[in-house]
């Protein structure tokens, strides 16, 4: 008797993750459908859905990807974008764009209104296929680090990676750019990726650093830099994303 209520609990786990995962699968098809309805994706599709096949192709890389990791260089004023297929634990470069604004100067985003760019480990939390610039996709800033070593209660926020040319505090990459990045992360998406991770350096700690050592009278944001450095140079070494979380101090802690 026991035996049977064994068996029959088991198999209602099973039939109850089955349907889990049925659901999942569904609302990532949703997803992508529903971004779809909106003619600038559509567009982005027709243009260059081929274009990033081909590209994919001649890079030795398995399109559409299952994952994909936005990292962001703000002294270079570069956007990389790395891809991972399922087969592979390890991420590829696919392109790097080049972001063709910033407001600020170096160093992290602590209040509203001083049209800082952030520094930090974040993801894309909204997809917005009718931005006013273009097609945009906003990051979760402030994340629980900014909350706690920003201004409490005037953080700002809505910081985006989007088209056009013009910012104060977001990324833009311009409309055609845009196009081929918001495209990679509706397939990543559609794939499972619930979140897609976005880094955020001041600049590459390897090529940077004369750079960054002009700021070396500031001993909180060095302390902070070396803090992010660590995630960087995980990333660098293995190719594969650092599990983070946030210390009591907002400092990050990694794997």
């Amino acid at each position: 008797m026991n035996k049977n209520i064994r068996k029959t609990g088991s198999i209602k786990i099973y039939l109850l993750l089955l349907l889990c995962l049925q659901a999942q699968e569904l609302l990532t098809q949703n997803f992508k459908a529903e971004q779809k309805n909106y003619i600038r994706v559509r567009n982005a599709y027709q243009e260059k859905e081929n274009v990033l096949k081909r590209e994919f192709l001649q890079a030795g890389l398995s399109y559409p990807p299952s994952e994909v990791f936005i990292r962001i260089f703000k002294y270079e004023r570069t956007l990389e974008l790395w891809t991972r297929s399922m087969k592979s634990d390890s991420f590829k470069l696919f392109k790097e764009y080049k972001i063709c604004v910033l407001s600020g100067e170096l160093g992290p985003k602590r209040k509203q209104g001083d049209c800082q760019v952030p520094e930090g480990f974040y993801y894309v939390d909204t997809f917005n296929p009718a931005s006013s610039f273009h097609l945009s996709m906003r990051i979760n800033y402030p994340n629980e680090s900014d909350r706690i070593l920003g201004i409490k209660g005037k953080l700002g926020g809505n910081i985006c990676i989007h088209g056009d040319c013009v910012t104060i505090g977001c990324i833009p990459i311009t409309d055609n750019h845009i196009k081929e990045v918001y495209l990679l992360a509706i397939e990543a998406r559609s794939s499972g990726q619930n979140k897609i991770p976005v880094h955020i350096f001041p600049a590459r700690f390897k090529d940077g650093t004369q750079t960054l050592q002009n700021y070396s009278q500031n001993k909180k944001l060095n302390a902070f830099w070396m803090n992010l450095r660590t995630g960087y140079d995980y990333f660098e070494k293995y190719k594969k994303l650092p599990i983070i979380r946030v210390a009591k101090d907002g400092k990050y802690q990694f794997n």
